[in-house]
């Protein structure tokens, strides 16, 4: 065979080598198939491991502003900024927001002796919903999901 290439390859040689290159439409059409089933698979795990790090950031948050306010009780001898007992002190500006910002916390119902700090969720987070803390610390949460020892774990 007369060699028709730079290269020195025959024709036959040059055929061969360009039939060998490149993907069919099959192949291609069986890779994204697997990708997307593994993006199925991986996506929902993936937002459940987010959720549970920004509860995480939550509870601590809310446990930090429990230490606060028993520091503000041990100064004022009350929970409230009145005497009337109506109005709760500002937590500190780094304890409004926990959870890369899906959780704001507040002191809900405050009172002389006692108030409840909750931490509202931003989105929607069905299973645990807004992370709730006492003063006597009992803990809650207002979704329906998980159990309360779930979503403080």
């Amino acid at each position: 065979m007369k060699s028709n290439s730079a290269l020195g390859f025959t024709r036959r040689e040059v055929h061969m080598r360009g039939k060998a290159l490149g993907f069919t439409l099959i192949e291609l059409m069986i890779t994204v198939a697997i990708v997307g089933i593994l993006a199925a698979v991986a996506l929902p795990s993936y937002r459940s491991y987010v959720d549970r790090g920004q509860r995480s950031e939550a509870r601590t948050a809310l446990v930090e502003a429990q230490q606060f306010m028993e520091r503000y009780y041990a100064a004022n001898s009350r929970y409230t900024t009145d005497a009337a007992g109506t109005t709760a002190p500002n937590l500190p500006e780094r304890l409004q927001s926990a959870g890369g910002g899906k959780y704001t916390l507040s002191v809900e119902s405050p009172a002389l002796a006692s108030y409840t700090l909750q931490a509202t969720h931003a989105g929607t987070d069905a299973n645990c919903g807004n992370l709730t803390l006492t003063s006597t610390g009992v803990k809650g949460r207002s979704g329906t999901g998980m159990s309360v020892a779930d979503c403080w774990r």
